[in-house]
């Protein structure tokens, strides 16, 4: 490592930014919301410096920079013109005064530079490829974007307030156990949530040395399957949970992220196969809350469209224990989009329509004549099973025999299959192949699109 990465506070040195066009327009913004008083010299302005030439922090002079130039010492100077020869005899220059010079132009030649930014302040990360890439420090700054929300500007100004707090009510060899027990508590995520006043009474507790009575439970949708799908906070109360009670649809690679340390209770149910009961799973979740555990209940699509998750909260909030629940993408949502079909369309759907294709003794009890309807989709969870009863019970009611549907097999994974036939052939079709679960039929019109549209 051959740069030693800083932080720097904006107002302890002047800077002397050298040039007016873009690139001096960005680093002249990037010092200015630091607090850098910024002495500029530039024949011509970019409109993003125009805009700042009333700032306190900013004086401007108004002419070419010159050979000669002569700098303050220890100023930190940014050479951005798009002149090589007069960039390379300014950091002489510069140098000969005992500043610290950046040029924008020659990586190799910089005392320092400016890595790229994720401001959450009072919390910043800085990425840098000590300018070998720019392309990859955008990248990798535009993926860590994507994992820490806003809301991490409330943790930090929170950790900040509590830390002289911490200073007065503990003794020097108990802060870092605190700090070690705090960050791990609920009262992070409660404060990511936004639930300051619970956060607060966390930390409160913490501090008088009080066991946590109750942990948490996060219900959370974990998609249809492809992990790129999750949320953003999916993936962090994953990531962050205790203890982990899955279903039988959550794809592996998504287990996968779960803490290595986090217990782990499969509690899917299949076909006339329910691992646990399900007022089996809703006592787990409290026994587990009442132990002070972060909880996650994973599901797979989203815990609130056929995924009992209404039930299991209701047993939650009875017991009294505190919950989040995270939605998920469904997968009518998740296999229609990786299919190619658009659930509406101007010109084939102006309704959709979710209904579950679960049989109880062999039969779907479904108001079928409102699911013939012109212009309306139909998506049919759990219906592999119950497929030809359900074409059936459909064309009794008065829909098309000649009606396209859509078989979606695994759908979003990578050996996804889409078996398209019509109402009245699909039983034939399905009845001559090996499909399996999980599986998303989808009927109407909007199923002529899959050829057109199909993009995977």
């Amino acid at each position: 490592m051959m740069n030693l990465p800083l932080v720097l506070r904006g107002n302890v040195r002047p800077f002397v930014l050298v040039g007016g066009g873009q690139v001096a327009a960005r680093k002249l913004l990037a010092l200015l919301k630091a607090g850098a008083q910024v002495y500029l010299i530039a024949p011509t302005l970019h409109v993003d410096i125009v805009a700042c030439q009333s700032h306190p922090l900013l004086r401007i002079e108004l002419r070419p920079a010159t050979a000669e130039e002569s700098f303050t010492a220890g100023a930190f100077v940014v050479l951005a013109t798009d002149d090589s020869a007069l960039n390379a005899q300014l950091a002489v220059n510069a140098r000969q005064s005992g500043c610290f010079v950046c040029r924008c132009d020659d990586t190799e030649d910089n005392d320092f530079i400016f890595p790229a930014v994720i401001d959450r302040s009072p919390l910043l990360v800085s990425v840098s490829t000590s300018g070998a890439s720019p392309a990859l420090t955008r990248h990798v700054r535009q993926r860590l974007e994507a994992f820490l929300p806003q809301e991490y500007r409330d943790l930090g100004a929170f950790a900040e307030r509590l830390r002289e707090q911490v200073k007065q009510q503990l003794t020097a060899p108990l802060r870092a156990g605190f700090w070690r027990r705090w960050i791990g508590s609920l009262a992070p995520e409660l404060i990511l949530a936004r639930q300051a006043e619970r956060a607060q009474a966390v930390t409160d507790a913490l501090l008088a040395g009080n066991t946590i009575q109750s942990g948490e439970v996060y219900l959370v949708g974990a998609g249809p399957g492809d992990p790129d799908l999750l949320t953003f906070r999916a993936l962090r109360l994953i990531q962050s949970a205790d203890i982990v009670f899955y279903d039988r649809l959550v794809n592996p690679l998504i287990l996968d992220l779960i803490h290595p340390d986090a217990e782990r209770f499969y509690v899917g149910k299949a076909k006339s196969d329910h691992s646990v009961p399900q007022e089996g799973i809703n006592q787990l979740l409290v026994n587990a809350a009442r132990a002070g555990k972060k909880v996650l209940r994973l599901k797979g699509g989203d815990p609130f469209i056929f995924g009992r998750g209404g039930e299991e909260i209701e047993e939650l909030a009875a017991a009294g224990m505190p919950f989040q629940v995270v939605p998920g993408i469904t997968a009518a949502s998740g296999c229609a989009a990786y299919a190619g079909i658009p659930l509406t369309h101007r010109d084939h759907a102006q309704s959709v329509r979710f209904v579950t294709g679960h049989l109880k003794n062999g039969t779907c009890d479904l108001p079928w004549q409102e699911l013939v309807h012109p212009g309306q989709t139909l998506v049919i969870y759990m219906g592999l099973t119950g497929l030809p009863h359900i074409c059936e019970q459909l064309i009794a009611a008065g829909m098309d025999t000649e009606t396209p549907v859509a078989l979606v097999e695994k759908g979003t994974l990578p050996d996804q299959r889409v078996h398209v036939s019509t109402l009245n052939d699909m039983p034939d079709y399905i009845a001559g192949r090996s499909i399996q679960a999980p599986t998303l039929t989808i009927v109407g019109s909007v199923v002529s699109l899959h050829e057109q549209l199909k993009w995977r």
